[in-house]
């Protein structure tokens, strides 16, 4: 298991979505208490606003339409202000791809351990989506594989075992992945006759 590395605060800017109200005193209080620069906005994130290092925002009075960019694909962690625990509240923060949550009204403390949780979870998130895309790019390409496998079974390597162990070596001695070789080999590249 890899160790989480807790982010530095000290650099980073806050964006509270929420219309004014002693919550977002009480948060702007904790954030700035961890040097971190704090904007308030309502009703809605402008650009700018959404290259912030975490949004805040109002689970109870929030709307799709107040953010940027597509329901659930935030570029940055997202932190839940939930007052109303309704069901159709709590769905609406998850399709957001909320990261973490705090409970108003918002105390004197719960702020770090959110930014923490959050920041943690999106990284993830984000990581898992990237290896997601990865391995569908590849398995796009299993066509030009199996393509480029029977191309070097014509040229001589006798069974599939054998075209593939091919295909492979050209791979490591190039740096480059299956797939990449593969593309190289059925586009006749001189590379791949050598040897």
């Amino acid at each position: 298991m890899s160790r989480f590395e807790r982010p530095m605060f000290s650099s980073w800017r806050a964006v509270i979505l929420h219309r004014p109200h002693p919550a977002v005193e009480a948060l702007t209080r904790q954030l700035e208490s961890l040097h971190i620069e704090v904007k308030a906005v309502w009703p809605q994130l402008d650009e700018r606003d959404a290259l912030a290092d975490v949004v805040f925002f109002d689970a109870d009075m929030g709307h799709d339409q107040q953010f940027p960019w597509p329901s659930g694909f935030s570029p940055t962690p997202l932190v839940a202000l939930i007052g109303s625990e309704a069901p159709g509240r709590i769905e609406w923060v998850l399709a957001q791809g909320s990261n973490a949550h705090m409970l108003k009204p918002i105390g004197s403390t719960g702020a770090y351990s959110a930014l923490l949780i959050a920041s943690h979870a999106y990284h993830k998130a984000r990581s898992h989506a990237d290896d997601i895309r990865a391995l569908e790019d590849r398995l796009r390409q299993r066509p030009i594989v199996v393509s480029a496998v029977l191309q070097l079974m014509q040229q001589g390597y006798a069974g599939e075992a054998t075209a593939f162990k091919r295909l492979r070596s050209i791979a490591m001695d190039w740096g480059m992945t299956i797939e990449e070789a593969a593309d190289a080999i059925c586009r006749n590249d001189r590379r791949t006759l050598e040897r």
